[in-house]
């Protein structure tokens, strides 16, 4: 059974840091893309971040970000887990955060994602 689980999330004040995790188990997706999204209460989700895995041998790592989180967030990853460190955090960036990893290949920007977690809450007060 293929489990993701997110862990990192919280509570922070605007300008704080957050390192958000998320590790998969039952298969492995060291082939593929994992990624975050986020939805806020009454939001659409967005796709937040995502990347490939150069495979530690210092091969070239495809990532995505959302225009919102530009120069704020970074992914990163190894085989079979994906971080999200975020930085200069905004009240705007308040919501539920969900780890994906797909099981097929695409453009990052496009992927369509098989796998998700249950979500971490992040709160970002002024």
């Amino acid at each position: 059974q293929v489990q993701l689980v997110e862990s990192g999330g919280g509570s922070v004040q605007a300008g704080g840091s957050l390192r958000l995790s998320c590790a998969a188990s039952g298969r492995t997706f060291s082939r593929y893309a994992m990624g975050w999204f986020r939805q806020a209460p009454g939001k659409e989700r967005e796709y937040v971040a995502a990347r490939t895995w150069s495979g530690g041998t210092g091969n070239y790592a495809d990532s995505y970000y959302a225009d919102s989180v530009k120069g704020r967030f970074t992914i990163s990853r190894d085989a079979e887990t994906v971080y999200l460190q975020m930085n200069n955090l905004k009240p705007e960036d308040t919501a539920v955060y969900y780890c994906a990893a797909a099981i097929k290949w695409g453009p990052l920007h496009l992927i369509e994602y098989d796998y998700w977690g249950q979500g971490t809450q992040v709160t970002v007060s002024s």
